[in-house]
């Protein structure tokens, strides 16, 4: 398991940090995202979404739980935060079969959902609008996407 860890110090640059990741994830990638609220999961999602070619105004799930945005490949934004202690089936299993990139908010809430092998991003807000960001690659193409990272 291989890590890697990056700061920020604006939203600017978390966008640009998403932005590096967009362009360098693959097809059928899932990442998930562990941090408090207002950590930056969303603000770093936008910036995915501006490296996936995506033009749609990219904002939190909490309360669609999912969003599909369309670029170079779909992007399956999932807000897991109000599913705690649900077991019925949503269907999101289907979604990471797909072509696309799936980003998972609150993945702690749907283990079930989550592949063996995918990219966890631990988000730590510092102060101000300076973060911390801990990928942890599960998996060898997680660990490639870290080398194409740093």
């Amino acid at each position: 398991m291989e890590t890697l860890k990056k700061y920020t110090n604006s939203v600017q640059e978390t966008h640009a940090l998403g932005k590096r990741i967009g362009e360098c994830v693959k097809e059928n990638m899932v990442i998930v995202f562990d941090g408090d609220l207002g950590a930056g999961k969303t603000t770093l999602t936008q910036g995915i979404g501006q490296g996936l070619g995506i033009h749609s105004k990219i904002t939190s799930p909490t309360f669609t739980i999912l969003k599909i945005y369309e670029g170079r490949m779909k992007l399956y934004h999932i807000d897991a935060y109000r599913l705690e202690g649900i077991t019925q089936d949503l269907g999101f299993e289907e979604l990471l079969d797909d072509d696309g990139l799936t980003v998972v908010e609150w993945a702690e809430y749907v283990p079930h959902l989550i592949p063996k092998d995918y990219l966890k991003i631990q988000v730590r807000f510092l102060e101000d609008d300076q973060r911390e960001f801990l990928f942890i690659a599960n998996g060898e193409m997680y660990e490639k996407l870290l080398e194409d990272l740093q």
